[in-house]
Formats: structure tokens, sequence, C-alpha cells
């Protein structure tokens, strides 16, 4: 009886470890900074929820009670304007956590493009955690930190970039395995995060592609032909 107990345990154990251990964002994610022996504590956290296309999981101004952690799909992050517009400040995808408030309420809203995969995590239990898991801790500030150089960043690309320079550096941002650039969101979407109209991103991928920069097999996907050219583009030096 005491053999089996112990197997019982185990197995409780590795359930427990299975849902984080084997999460495909894990590599990307702040989580990776807990070693596996200690998932099970971090899975006990986490309150995973399929979230539908179309469908907005945080509220602009609500109480920051909890932390998100993407680990499936995409979400267009915007600001609501004093006359009912949004303008939309980023897109969160696969490792991106999200919910890192320095105020009681959130200071943006998120929706998601299409379908999603989220870990919630409540904000109070996740701070026990980190007393426990400095290196957690520290991720989490890298997060914080990276978020202020990608505000200053979009500062930049909103206040004095053209529009070809703008398109350039979005795609160069969301290239990540390969050539091909995947683009879940809408052009209208990319328009309003570019502070363009629809139009001019449209006329704006025609010249690029007519330039050989890109190719533009699928309305969610470019491919990126020359890179280094792209670059220049980008930082104003074509």
């Amino acid at each position: 009886m005491a053999a089996f107990s112990v197997r019982a345990r185990a197995v409780d154990a590795a359930a427990a470890i299975e849902p984080c251990g084997h999460c495909g964002a894990r590599t990307r994610s702040v989580c990776n900074a807990i070693e596996a022996p200690d998932l099970a504590r971090l899975a006990a956290l986490a309150h995973g929820l399929t979230i539908p296309a179309g469908r907005q999981f945080i509220e602009e101004g609500d109480a920051a009670e909890h932390f998100f952690n993407v680990t499936a799909g995409t979400a267009k992050l915007f600001k609501m304007l004093p006359d009912g517009r949004r303008q939309i400040t980023g897109f969160a995808g696969v490792g991106d956590f999200l919910g890192l408030a320095v105020s009681a309420t959130y200071a943006f809203g998120a929706e998601a493009i299409e379908p999603m995969r989220i870990c919630r995590f409540s904000r109070s239990r996740l701070k026990t955690l980190l007393a426990d898991f400095p290196a957690l801790e520290r991720r989490l500030l890298e997060v914080a930190a990276n978020e202020l150089v990608m505000a200053q960043e979009q500062m930049l690309l909103l206040g004095r970039k053209t529009a070809r320079e703008r398109l350039a550096s979005f795609l160069i941002a969301r290239q990540s395995h390969g050539d091909a650039v995947r683009l879940p969101m809408t052009r209208s979407d990319i328009a309003d995060y570019l502070g363009l109209t629809i139009e001019t991103v449209s006329r704006t991928l025609t010249w690029l592609r007519g330039q050989r920069l890109i190719e533009i097999p699928a309305a969610a996907e470019i491919v990126i032909r020359d890179r280094p050219a792209l670059e220049r583009l980008a930082a104003g030096l074509r």
C-alpha cells in the first residue's frame, strides 16, 4: 500500500507539471525562469482559458487583479479615446506576458484577433511565488523594461518615420522564424497601429513588393526577400 501511495503521489506531481512542462510557449515566456522540478507550483497557480476571436479579455480601467500569459494566438492591445474610438497600441503573441500594471487598474484593453489560449494568474497569488523564485521576478522586470523600450520605439515610429519606414519597421519587428512574417491582424488594425490609412498601408505593401523587398503569398502572410534593404529603409537610409 505504501508503494502504491508513493506511485500515486508521483503521478499526481507529473500531472501537475504536465501543463507547464509541455507548453509550447514556455521557452519564449517568463515561465522559463522556473526550473522543471518547480513547475507544479506554477501550474497550480495557472488557470487556462480559451478566448474566441473578437473577445475582449482585458478591460481598460478594470481592477488589475490578474496577469496573462499568451500560449497560443494573437491579441491586439488598445487604448480608448474620450470620443469612444480605439487606438491600437500593440499586438501580443505567444510568450507575451500581459497585465504588468503599476497602478490598481489596467492601462489598456486586449482583444483576441484569432482564437487564443492564455494562462491567467492571480496577482496576489503570483506575488507569493515571486518571493520564492527571484529569477522569475527578474524576468518580469526585464519584460517591464522591454515594454518601456517598445513604447519609446512606437513614439519614434509615429512621430518621425514615413509610411514606408513605419511599415518596414513593423514587418522586421514581427519576423520570427525564417523569412515569413505572419499577420493575423487586419490591414485596418495595422493602419491603426502605424497611424496610417488602410489605403496607405495597401499602397506601401504594393510598393515594397514592386521593389522586390517582400512577397505577399496570402493576406495573412508576408515573406521578406531582402532583409538588409528593408532594414535600411526602416532606418531611413534608402
